[in-house]
């Protein structure tokens, strides 16, 4: 059966046209599904009953069962969801003085095999649709009774390998007459797909795109990261520069800073060299230790002359706030833990 969660708003008024209904039905049904916490077409009150009776033999409403929630000393929040197809997949809400934000997955495992990442113990099984990527988020407030103010794109799985849906989803997110996420309150992040973004810079949305770089040379960044040996850093950086001139948008480059590997003085020159000029911003991360993981994080003392470096040569660098690493929680820590 269809999940009604997968279409956008234009996608599903099509659908109710197909079924011999008004196209203003969708957008009854639309704003139920994202304005409220309802969890059954029953609900939608002001549908006659012959069509919530057709919606109930026409589609799902995927509505997530939570397995596991924990909570961190900071406050964070994650969830382990049923899917409702035998799989389960991580989700984390973080407190922030702006409002909350939401870290969402994109796929069932990851194929990447970031060596930094505990998603590299994941098998891939598939994509998450659009629909099952949203869910989170309306599963989240339902049990929160919050508003998400502000969604990332950096939970399981690579988002750019899930192009599609996470497009649908982002449109989905963003419609002033469903959950309304202001684009700019939505960030993507990518492993370095490079075609994925030149597609991205041409679908008008704006969106921050955030780049897991975490090195300065080839062998460094492939060792850490094996979509490096397809993707280099040449055709990476020019993609990116690429991204910049077509959307006059800044890109986040995420650096996870590892002891003794890529934390040091010539490799934050060579990183000023890379990214001179460019409308960017770099996020430097602690990187968080995982189960038989080969990295340790840095010093304090080495994180800190690395971000003054940068800003020092022109590059505006920030050390991101660490959150739920109590809970495995952290950038780089979902896993499905407990399956």
């Amino acid at each position: 059966m269809k999940n009604i969660k997968d279409y956008n708003l234009e996608q599903l008024k099509q659908e109710f046209i197909s079924m011999n209904e008004k196209p203003y039905r969708a957008e009854q049904v639309f704003k139920w599904l994202y304005t409220t916490n309802i969890t059954s077409f029953s609900e939608m009150t002001n549908l006659s009953l012959e069509l919530r009776q057709k919606l109930e033999e026409n589609f799902t409403m995927c509505t997530y069962k939570i397995i596991k929630k924990q909570e961190s000393a900071d406050g964070t929040k994650k969830y382990l969801f049923d899917i409702l197809d035998g799989n389960a997949i991580e989700t984390v809400l973080m407190e922030y003085k702006y409002g909350k934000s939401i870290c969402v997955s994109t796929q069932v495992g990851c194929k990447m095999g970031c060596k930094f990442c505990a998603s590299t113990g994941i098998k891939f099984v598939r994509n998450l649709t659009s629909g099952e990527i949203v869910e989170q988020i309306l599963a989240v407030q339902r049990d929160e009774n919050v508003k998400i103010s502000n969604v990332v794109f950096m939970g399981i799985g690579e988002p750019l390998d899930n192009y599609e849906n996470v497009i649908t989803a982002i449109r989905i997110l963003n419609n002033q007459k469903g959950l309304n996420i202001g684009a700019r309150h939505i960030s993507i992040s990518t492993s370095g797909i490079v075609p994925k973004i030149y597609d991205l810079a041409n679908e008008d949305l704006q969106c921050t795109l955030s780049i897991s770089l975490h090195a300065t040379t080839n062998e460094k960044r492939s060792a850490m990261m094996p979509v490096n040996t397809v993707y280099p850093l040449e055709e990476l950086i020019k993609a990116c520069k690429d991204y910049i001139e077509k959307t006059n948008r800044r890109i986040s480059f995420e650096y996870a800073l590892a002891k003794d590997n890529n934390d040091n003085l010539e490799d934050a020159k060579r990183l000023v060299k890379l990214l001179k000029g460019m409308l960017c911003h770099v996020n430097l991360i602690p990187i968080n230790k995982i189960e038989n993981g080969v990295y340790i994080k840095s010093t304090n003392e080495n994180i800190i002359k690395f971000r003054d470096y940068l800003n020092d040569n022109g590059i505006i660098a920030t050390i991101r706030r660490e959150l739920g690493s109590d809970i495995d929680a952290a950038c780089g820590q979902l896993r499905r833990k407990n399956l």
